[in-house]
């Protein structure tokens, strides 16, 4: 188990080991040439503060959730031509025995073929690293990544890409970044050996660090925004994530929509999940399976769950809309949707034990004041907590607690449902605290008829040494057979038991292999947990340090677990994945599973074998860490242990 104090103190030990067949990370950085450049656009009108505008002759609306949005149906339609050419490309490396998956794409159309989806979870940024590592093997453009036996191509393949919390930290930098590789985003911009990532990158002074931040959170605030610990947290997220002046401090999320390979289909839609609280409390409930589920594509801002079921323009967010108009005497608002505030928000977990950001850095000063008073880091401590005050001195309330989206865009909106719809402000918070931490939702509604979802889960609980148990796909399971649910449908998940005593959270398994046996469509979940193969990465949640050979081998076992390093573990894994593309698609269509499919499926689907008895100890090692033949890449990597 790997842990941090939050303070950055720890101690090192030097952990050695070979291995073969697994990518290794020497060879991990070549890729095809994709330079880091802003994608998203700096449209925001007055930097980081929202700034009031005339609203377009069309005045925005509130949009009922009864389907999709215009737009998204829309883009469908574009995407959709470029998956089909992707999903060839894919089943040109990734065979089938005695099955043409080429030909079977290129005979079949429309809604036949396979609609493929991808979520990385949360759990810090050792989710955001260990889902970078999974994208990675995904990615068609990472050098050796379309060989025969690998998976490069199914990020090219996908329609939808979600996550939420750390892991949006990645797909955010991706996107902001030119939708660049993750092989540049190491090599040029993740640079994480700074004592914490609260205190900035290392190529920009802290002092420099936090008083660009705390004047750009006054600026929201004097111009009449509330602000809260997202605010901060999403522009600190801005300078260690996003590859622009500022940390993008005018760059919005809605303006991905405006740029040309997105509208083009070229790149798959992205979709980042935050949650909401109750109406007047900061800390986590006793039921938080009934908290709102939030969604933010690069259109709207909203929930498809049947309390307030609804969706704002995300351009127009900070917009007052009443009962799903902007009144007549009100201007709009653009710019509250910065792209730091979406992730901010989708990551801000300072409230989970009732705290914030604000009481952690207090904290951590008294510290260093009393073990080194004179040094620099405390020097810096000082200035942080005194700009962080300065910057709630305005007429608004306190800047402490979650993210606060004032105002409310669903005020008095479906007031027959609604517990939210007399509130003037909605609490949102981390998108892992409905307990489900992969981000599941949007690509279970069925609306979105997705057929196979990539579900990478990077964390677990201190009492699983940080290990996933698949307890966040079982809280998505019991959330879709409560009424908020409305129109979602998951395969059935075991017990916690069983999934432990299965080892089904130690490899990938398939959830929801036989469609004849369930009622409503229903999408195939491939479950990827996060498993030592060639490094223990269970590093905790508020790991907020590594250096780069941490980094890279975070990276690397990730790489690993989506590739069972490159079929070391299994020589028929990339089969299957292709298998699990497939399946729906095979069903809809009336065609013969091959036979190759069927033994994928014997082997990597829960059968509904049930084991509840008490489970033992969970406590893997790198399952390749003793290979040592005579081609085999040494390396030594630096591991922080309690």
């Amino acid at each position: 188990m790997k842990t941090s104090t939050f303070l950055g103190l720890m101690s090192l030990n030097i952990i050695e080991f070979t291995h073969a067949g697994a990518i290794s990370i020497k060879e991990d950085f070549a890729s095809r040439n994709v330079n880091i450049k802003p994608r998203a656009l700096p449209d925001a009108p007055s930097g980081y503060a929202p700034a009031h505008v005339t609203c377009p002759s069309s005045r925005p609306t509130i949009r009922p959730a009864s389907a999709l949005s215009s737009n998204e149906t829309a883009w469908l339609q574009a995407r959709r031509q470029k998956t089909e050419s992707a999903l060839k490309d894919f089943f040109g490396h990734v065979e089938i025995e005695n099955f043409d998956a080429v030909s079977y794409i290129a005979n079949h159309t429309g809604s036949d073929l396979p609609n493929v989806a991808i979520g990385i979870s949360g759990g810090g940024l050792v989710a955001c690293l260990n889902g970078g590592g999974v994208i990675k093997a995904f990615d068609e453009r990472t050098e050796g990544s379309t060989a025969k036996g690998q998976l490069g191509g199914l990020l090219q393949s996908a329609t939808y890409f979600a996550a939420l919390s750390g892991g949006s930290w990645a797909l955010g930098s991706i996107y902001v970044n030119n939708f660049t590789t993750v092989s540049n985003l190491q090599e040029n911009l993740w640079d994480f050996n700074s004592e914490e990532i609260i205190y900035g990158p290392e190529k920009i002074s802290h002092v420099e660090f936090w008083g660009n931040i705390s004047a750009d959170v006054k600026s929201k605030r004097e111009a009449g925004f509330k602000t809260g610990d997202a605010d901060f947290w999403g522009r600190i997220q801005g300078y260690n994530f996003f590859n622009a002046s500022d940390g993008g401090v005018d760059y919005t999320w809605s303006s991905i929509a405006e740029t040309e390979s997105f509208q083009s289909g070229d790149i798959p839609m992205p979709l980042v999940v935050m949650t909401g609280n109750q109406q007047s409390t900061e800390t986590l409930s006793t039921s938080p399976a009934t908290y709102p589920i939030y969604e933010t594509t690069p259109w709207e801002w909203g929930t498809y769950d049947d309390d307030i079921y609804g969706f704002a323009p995300l351009e127009y967010l900070g917009t007052r809309f009443v009962n799903g108009v902007v009144p007549d005497n009100e201007t709009c608002v653009r710019g509250f949707d910065n792209a730091g505030f979406i992730t901010g928000s989708s990551s801000d977990i300072w409230n989970e034990n009732g705290e914030d950001i604000l009481f952690y850095l207090e904290y951590i000063l008294e510290q260093y004041e009393a073990a080194a008073p004179n040094s620099s880091m405390t020097a810096f401590l000082k200035t942080a907590v005194q700009d962080f005050e300065n910057a709630a001195s305005s007429t608004n309330s306190s800047i402490d607690g979650p993210a606060a989206y004032d105002p409310n865009p669903f005020y008095q909106y479906n007031t027959a449902t609604s517990p939210y719809a007399q509130t003037t402000n909605l609490i949102v918070q981390d998108g892992g605290e409905t307990s489900q931490n992969v981000p599941l939702y949007p690509l279970i509604q069925q609306k979105r008829n997705v057929d196979v979802i990539f579900a990478v889960d990077s964390l677990g609980s201190s009492s699983y040494d940080y290990w996933p148990t698949g307890s966040s796909l079982i809280a998505t399971y019991n959330r879709t057979l409560l009424n908020v649910a409305n129109d979602t449908s998951f395969p059935e998940i075991p017990d916690l038991d069983t999934f432990l005593n299965l080892g089904l959270n130690a490899r990938p398994t398939f959830f929801g292999c036989n469609a004849s046996q369930l009622t409503t469509p229903t999408p195939l979940v491939v479950y990827l947990p996060n498993h030592p193969i060639t490094y223990s990465s269970n590093y905790s949640l508020t790991e907020g340090q590594f250096n780069n050979t941490q980094r890279d081998a975070i990276i690397t076992n990730g790489y690993n677990v989506a590739t069972q390093a490159n079929g070391t573990l299994d020589a028929d894994w990339s089969t299957c994945v292709g298998c699990a593309v497939l399946s729906r698609s095979l069903n809809r269509t009336g065609t013969t599973v091959p036979e190759a499919c069927m033994k994928c499926f014997q082997r990597y689907c829960w059968n509904g074998t049930v084991d509840d008895e008490t489970p033992a100890a969970y406590q893997p090692t790198p399952s390749l860490s003793a290979f040592a033949p005579a081609n085999a890449t040494s390396f030594s990597l630096l591991v922080s242990v309690s």
